[in-house]
């Protein structure tokens, strides 16, 4: 009932894509609705195109119901043609749909994974290494999972680039309490927005094979690139035209998801993971372990076939979708350049180009006076600037220290999904407070 100096709060915490406003695609829920009631495959009022889909998904439902089980491992005409995707995607590399497992969002695909690669007890527990910062489903399913977590920094004076020397001395420092087995890589980045380049992949992969160590490569934000001169690169497509011996023995999982790129359904909870070069007996038991969820929701299944299986030049929705997915490129391309640029005209805020991904993460500068005032009151610094600026502008971000960062850095995440509009002011207001911040504490 207290007052409040503002009339809303902002979630800028959180990349839910529609809840801050985006438009959903016409043809994607064109085709949901029409698996949801196929009655409507009889109405005029749906293209013709979208009910082609809708019928092929229905045939692959048991009782042409999306509301029965499927294979544990999702619809086979869906699986088919999320290969297919994979194969347009990088230039003809082979894509098998017996290796390809639908996911109720990516977060599922990783979890099952983690739980199959993780072992031990003492010394030789499972070592998972993991950017920081990073997404905090890692830090959280690794604690879940009883293993052990092994970080290796991004280099934020180099654009939050990934460097193999960095990766060599975090393995070899946990080599002396763990058995470190996997690698996580989030390409694009979150929270930190980076696009790797196509040396930086293969240095990468190079050590993998080294190493012998599994690779997962979180591809979630992999229709989300902005700047120029910058590209997504699939890891799966780098480590087949590096030839062989190393496309034959590097084991690789890679994930997409239907809730970010332009698509932003996070509500469906439909994902997909490619896993390549898995022996035979941990394939089995890979599909076991996933049976005993039964299945991923059906509805997330067809919402992913419409991300693999869009329109295509000559049918009669392809205008309308090409026009609603470069509309949100376009608009979170241009909200990507103006918060980077805002947020380096504000002193004491440093901010890297958000070449990807839809998440800013800049470095705060805190006062030593404020850093006292958090410990009185058991905060880290960075929460306690966020709590701040939360009582006194409405707008909720997310702490850097909830991702992970350099001793004495701090840093706050901030989706750029707001409208311009919305997010201007936000920024504006931002600055405001982060001016008065300073003054007040310096």
């Amino acid at each position: 009932g207290i007052k409040k100096p503002f009339t809303e709060v902002i979630k800028a915490n959180i990349g839910d894509a529609h809840a801050m406003g985006q438009r959903p695609i016409t043809f994607l829920r064109q085709v949901v609705a029409l698996c949801t009631y196929p009655n409507l495959l009889d109405s005029p009022s749906f293209p013709e195109d979208a009910k082609k889909r809708a019928r092929r998904i229905l045939q692959g439902c048991g009782g042409n119901s999306l509301g029965s089980y499927t294979a544990s491992q999702g619809i086979n005409c869906i699986r088919e043609d999320v290969a297919s995707y994979i194969e347009r995607r990088d230039g003809g590399v082979p894509a098998d749909p017996d290796n390809i497992y639908l996911t109720t969002g990516a977060s599922d695909g990783i979890s099952a994974i983690l739980k199959i690669l993780i072992s031990g007890g003492g010394k030789s527990r499972t070592g998972v290494m993991i950017p920081i910062p990073q997404y905090p489903l890692y830090s959280a399913a690794i604690s879940e999972l009883d293993a052990i977590q092994v970080n290796y920094y991004l280099d934020e004076e180099n654009c939050w680039a990934l460097n193999v020397n960095e990766l060599r001395r975090a393995l070899n420092e946990a080599k002396a309490y763990c058995n470190p087995k996997v690698l996580c890589i989030i390409n694009p980045g979150n929270p930190t927005g980076q696009v790797q380049n196509r040396k930086c992949i293969e240095d990468v992969l190079h050590f993998a094979w080294e190493e012998k160590l599994f690779l997962l490569a979180d591809e979630v934000y992999q229709d989300n690139v902005y700047s120029e001169g910058c590209q997504f690169h699939s890891f799966k497509k780098i480590l087949y035209e590096m030839g062989p011996e190393y496309y034959n023995n590097v084991e690789l999982a890679s994930f997409h998801s239907t809730s970010k790129g332009y698509m932003g359904e996070c509500g469906y909870r439909g994902g997909y993971m490619e896993v390549i070069n898995l022996h035979p007996e941990i394939k089995g038991q890979l599909v076991k372990l996933l049976s005993v969820r039964l299945c991923p929701p059906v509805s997330g299944q067809a919402a992913m076939d419409i991300v693999v299986n869009p329109p295509v030049p000559g049918e009669e929705s392809y205008a309308q979708f090409i026009k609603e997915k470069e509309s949100v490129l376009n608009n979170l391309a241009k909200k990507a350049k103006l918060t980077e640029d805002m947020f380096n005209k504000i002193p004491g805020v440093q901010c890297n180009p958000l070449q990807g991904a839809m998440y800013a993460f800049p470095r705060i500068f805190i006062p030593s006076k404020a850093i006292e005032e958090a410990k009185a009151h058991k905060m880290a610094p960075d929460m306690f600037y966020c709590m701040k600026l939360l009582e006194e502008t409405g707008i909720c971000v997310v702490p850097g220290s909830g991702f992970g960062q350099r001793e004495g850095t701090y840093h706050f995440r901030m989706t750029i999904l707001p409208p311009v509009e919305k997010l201007k002011m936000l920024l504006e207001k931002v600055k405001d407070f982060h001016i008065k911040f300073l003054e007040k504490y310096a």
